[in-house]
């Protein structure tokens, strides 16, 4: 008995021994459309959910949620892997769920960060019934301009020196375009306007941009426009001045211009406003003729002292069709727009709550009136309505609104409910740092300005800089394991409706320009000087950063005059001109071939990732399909090197010899879209990487997964 027991013993270690190795590596799932159908799914949708295996590799998958663990079935087998499939019935509240792998006497977990021995509530997959990005943000590509500094097409509408006055000084017209913008630049204006993007639509257009995202354009003091004067009106002097007048205009000198007249009659006449408007609409119009989309930028947690509901400028006292403000008379309609300090000093000096202590940048008291709320909220229907029919907000420090979390939320429940009645498929997308799962459960924010999981770390990755270029991190330079860790943990927080319309950039007006990044200089232009933001740089990493960009899910953004070559360290130096006429045309070369690329494979809109290699500055990570596959290879070394690449990952056979196509390759000294062929053995590729290096290759299978 003992010796049959020991037999039976000894034939099943030689089975185990001959059995193969779990494939943790050919494990995947993610919430795409290829592994979740519909990957947006409403309350009570039946959903289709997949994961992919190597084939005849493990023994049962199953789906755990909740208290259930439900088996999956093999739907369909390609390529030397096993796709499972099960369906669930979707119900009101977020569902969440992770698979169960089970291999002999091994059970082992698939998260949202990939396979483990333990499961995690916090990592696992999750899906919100009913939240809905419109489908048109998803892998869009967008361009922000800053209006002052993109074109100046109506030099009749430009802000005139000493026209009125802004903190403690006169506003400034530049006349010298090429001028970088002095430290305490926010009163100079070098004349960019709407005129100038429609001059312009024909460049965006060419190179492949997809949708415009303005910074502030209502009326405003500031070349910024983040202390917004009136909500209703597109400011003239980046509109139409059709009523006009010299007089009073102020001295060299002067600084008392609380009645400076000339910019009293641009800023309230109607006709001027009106014009504006009309312009705007124009400009809207023409844009979508292009079948092109605009956003615009709202500012709504604050505004400014200028504003008609305040007046601390005198602006609009005394002027017909306007009430007294908020700091002129106690008895102003807008008293409860605002928050006021100290009763006793009513009317003489009022002191109020401005945002970060800012007394040009009022903070608007929501939960004071319910006249205010209600206004904002027809301000967000008014601009995505006709005759402006805006494609969407980006919301300026959206979560700092109010002043709970609790009405912080409520009120962007609200707000989405408003513009989605008035266009369902605009979208709304919110500037935040830090965690924004609270505000991504469908009823508040589409998505976000991706900092934490796309600017922050590959800018650290590629460069060791923080992104004002105020410090230097070698430990995070060319760490490749930082940049994925942190890259997995961010991601997950965006879910996946958010994280395909994610506004993915490299610079942005808060923040120095990537190319600056590139010389690991520590600096700002108030003691650093503008030539230190130029000097040193190294536009190879720069194209590495774009091929990261446009290959990435999300909504690839150029922040303006990235693509032609502009340096400059964080705000105001990041505000430079575009340089029109001096352009680096080698970079806005390679941007138009990289939107071509990223426009020409669909995949990349909605498609998987997955990470496949990674080293001290090097990185490869796959995009695919059921059927199409994209491998981004970087060698971000100052010499050339050879890199092995498991491709198979992605969904490439290796059973058989499969060719993967070069579509692009960067090197030091600049690109080429040279077509070449690599081969595969056993799905593993070898490949010669340059110095400062990015390379693209494309597969596509001859057949598509199917159902058994």
């Amino acid at each position: 008995m003992k010796r049959e027991k020991a037999d039976v013993m000894k034939n099943m270690q030689y089975v185990l021994n001959m059995r193969p190795v779990l494939n943790k590596d050919a494990l995947f799932s993610d919430g795409s459309e290829y592994y979740r159908c519909p990957s947006e799914p409403m309350p009570g949708d039946t959903v289709k959910i997949r994961f992919r295996t190597q084939r005849n590799n493990v023994d049962a998958v199953y789906l755990v949620y909740g208290d259930v663990r439900q088996e999956m079935e093999i739907w369909s087998s390609f390529n030397g892997f096993d796709y499972y499939e099960t369906q669930i019935k979707m119900g009101e509240d977020i569902f969440r769920y992770h698979f169960e792998v089970v291999y002999g006497w091994v059970t082992c977990y698939y998260t949202y960060q990939g396979v483990s021995v333990n499961s995690e509530e916090r990592t696992e997959f999750e899906i919100y019934p009913g939240y809905h990005t419109p489908a048109w943000a998803k892998g869009a590509v967008m361009y922000q301009i800053f209006v002052d500094r993109f074109y100046n097409g109506d030099p009749s509408n430009d802000v005139a020196t000493g026209e009125y006055s802004y903190i403690g000084d006169v506003s400034v017209h530049v006349d010298d375009w090429g001028k970088v913008p002095a430290v305490m630049g926010v009163r100079e204006f070098y004349g960019g306007d709407l005129q100038g993007i429609l001059d312009k639509l024909d460049y965006l257009q060419d190179l492949g941009v997809e949708v415009l995202y303005l910074n502030p354009v209502f009326v405003s003091p500031s070349n910024h426009k983040y202390d917004i004067q009136d909500y209703d009106y597109i400011d003239p002097h980046y509109g139409k001045i059709v009523e006009d007048t010299d007089e009073g205009i102020l001295q060299n000198g002067d600084r008392d211009n609380s009645h400076a007249w000339k910019y009293i009659r641009r800023v309230t006449d109607k006709r001027n406003l009106e014009a504006s408007n009309q312009l705007f609409a124009q400009l809207t119009e023409e844009i979508h003729k292009r079948g092109m989309k605009i956003i615009l930028d709202g500012v709504f947690n604050h505004c400014g002292s200028f504003n008609k509901w305040m007046d601390r400028e005198r602006i609009y006292e005394n002027q017909e069709g306007y009430p007294k403000g908020a700091y002129i008379s106690a008895d102003s309609p807008y008293r409860n727009f605002f928050s006021f300090y100290d009763q006793n000093r009513w009317p003489y000096n009022p002191s109020y709550d401005g945002w970060w202590a800012h007394d040009t940048l009022p903070k608007l008291n929501y939960e004071g009136s319910r006249e205010l709320y209600d206004y904002v909220l027809e301000i967000g229907k008014k601009w995505v309505s006709p005759p402006y029919n805006v494609d969407g907000w980006r919301l300026d420090v959206a979560a700092d609104l109010g002043h709970s979390n609790e009405f912080n939320h409520q009120f962007w429940k609200d707000f989405r409910k408003a513009v989605k009645e008035a266009n369902p498929e605009a979208i709304i997308l919110a500037e935040h740092y830090g965690n924004p799962e609270s505000w991504l459960m469908g009823d508040e924010w589409d998505t976000v300005m991706n900092y934490d999981a796309f600017m922050e770390p590959l800018t650290w990755f590629l460069t060791g800089m923080e992104k004002h270029s105020d410090e230097y991190r070698q430990d995070l330079y060319g760490n490749s394991d930082a940049f994925i860790g942190a890259m997995k943990n961010h991601m997950r927080s965006l879910h996946m409706s958010a994280f395909y319309t994610a506004m993915n950039e490299l610079s942005n007006h808060d923040h120095s320009r990537f190319l600056t990044r590139t010389n690991h200089r520590v600096g700002r232009i108030s003691y650093a000087g503008a030539e230190a933001a130029s000097s040193g740089i190294n536009p190879a990493i720069m194209r590495e950063a774009v091929a990261v960009q446009m290959t990435w899910p999300g909504a690839p953004t150029v922040y303006y005059g990235d693509e032609a070559g502009v340096c400059g360290f964080t705000d105001p130096d990041n505000r430079r001109t575009y340089p029109w006429g001096r352009e680096d045309q080698s970079l806005i070369d390679f941007h138009k071939v990289m939107i071509r690329i990223h426009k020409e494979y669909g995949f990349l809109r909605e498609g998987s990732l997955k990470f496949l290699w990674n080293d001290y500055q090097g990185l490869c990570y796959g995009r695919f399909s059921n059927d199409e596959q994209m491998i981004v290879i970087l060698n971000n070394r100052d010499y050339d090197r050879d890199v092995e690449i498991e491709v198979w990952q992605t969904g490439i056979s290796r059973l058989e010899e499969a060719t993967l196509k070069r579509i692009l390759l960067t090197y030091r000294d600049g690109f080429t879209t040279e077509e070449y062929s690599y081969i595969t053995n056993a799905g593993v590729i070898h490949v010669p990487m340059p110095a400062f290096g990015a390379m693209i290759l494309y597969h596509k299978c001859d057949d598509t997964v199917s159902e058994k």
